[in-house]
């Protein structure tokens, strides 16, 4: 039986990247899952032995996956990553990150895998002093901050109380080939690269000051596979990106100008941290990450990817879960 990788999540830009890279790179085998509801086929490597399966439903399907292969590393990438948007679907959020994790966690123990690499988020951090640090106390403000926290947690306690080894990241508005550019309610830079290809206004919340870190997907695949397989990265916690901040206006611009033209504008603010970036020299220790990629540079090759895509129906919620308070342009 063939050493492997399982990714779940494969079909998304994370997994799906990640797939390639240790294909391209490594003698592993990797299996991917994936219920296609956030990502698409069409991104998934013919070489990854692919499922389609639901993380929370499925739990027999998922044990028959490790009992048939030999695993030895879990990236856990499976979630639905629209921070703004999980107040108005609050249990569909939990059951997608915390119950999806806790099953993962499960047959991690039950399987003795190697290490269990989860992305968690910035979104842990919430409200605090940026730039945000790997030591400071997590606060976050939204029930998907809230989950991914608590998925933290778990892994960690899993670890205390099973042996099972982990290594925790948290990156921070990944962007680049193979993201989900069809989804209005997360992925910014995809959201206008979709807005503009269809005659629409790029939207900014607020006043556009907000400031974010962005962190180009080809920059992080390297650092993520040593957060599998290097002894030094059992049971640490990486903040993983970018090592620059700008606000939201200023990233608006910066496509406009990789694009030769567009226009944004201005909608209600919404609940969310003004600003939120984080320290990086852990990874550049740990990991020997670097930066290597401006936004402006991993923009241009974005939207020619893009440009090259089909223009797939955009996604919309259709039942919110919570309807007070919503955002006008959510309606």
């Amino acid at each position: 039986m063939s050493k492997a990788v399982l990714i779940t999540g494969v079909a998304g830009l994370l997994g799906s990247r990640m797939a390639d890279w240790i294909i391209n790179n490594t003698d592993y085998d990797v299996i991917g899952i994936d219920d296609l509801s956030g990502g698409y086929r069409e991104n998934i490597n013919k070489k990854v032995d692919f499922s389609i399966l639901n993380l929370v439903t499925e739990t027999e399907r998922l044990d028959s996956l490790f009992k048939m292969n030999d695993i030895e590393y879990v990236y856990h990438f499976a979630a639905y990553a629209a921070e703004g948007l999980s107040p108005f679907i609050r249990t569909f959020n939990y059951k997608n990150n915390l119950v999806a994790t806790a099953n993962v966690i499960n047959n991690c123990i039950n399987h003795d895998v190697k290490r269990l690499v989860f992305t968690s988020t910035m979104a842990v951090y919430g409200r605090g002093n940026p730039p945000f640090d790997e030591d400071d106390r997590p606060n976050p403000i939204d029930p998907y901050g809230i989950a991914k926290y608590g998925c933290e947690m778990d892994i960690q306690v899993a670890g205390n109380q099973h042996g099972l080894d982990w290594c925790i990241i948290r990156p921070h508005n990944v962007y680049g080939k193979n993201q989900n550019i069809w989804d209005m309610y997360r992925n910014v830079l995809g959201i206008w690269m979709y807005q503009h290809m269809n005659d629409m206004p790029m939207t900014i919340f607020g006043d556009g000051k907000q400031t974010r870190s962005f962190s180009y997907i080809d920059d992080t695949l390297e650092p993520m596979w040593k957060c599998a397989t290097l002894p030094r990265m059992s049971k640490e916690i990486v903040n993983l990106g970018g090592t620059s901040e700008i606000s939201i206006k200023d990233a608006c611009h910066t496509l406009i100008d990789v694009i030769g033209e567009g226009r944004e504008i201005y909608l209600e603010g919404r609940h969310e941290v003004k600003h939120a970036y984080p320290t990086y020299q852990k990874s550049v220790d740990l990991l020997d990450y670097e930066d290597k990629t401006s936004l402006k540079e991993g923009l241009a090759q974005m939207w020619e990817w893009a440009q090259e895509q089909p223009n797939r129906e955009r996604f919309k919620w259709e039942n919110y879960e919570v309807e007070k308070q919503i955002y006008s342009y959510w309606k």
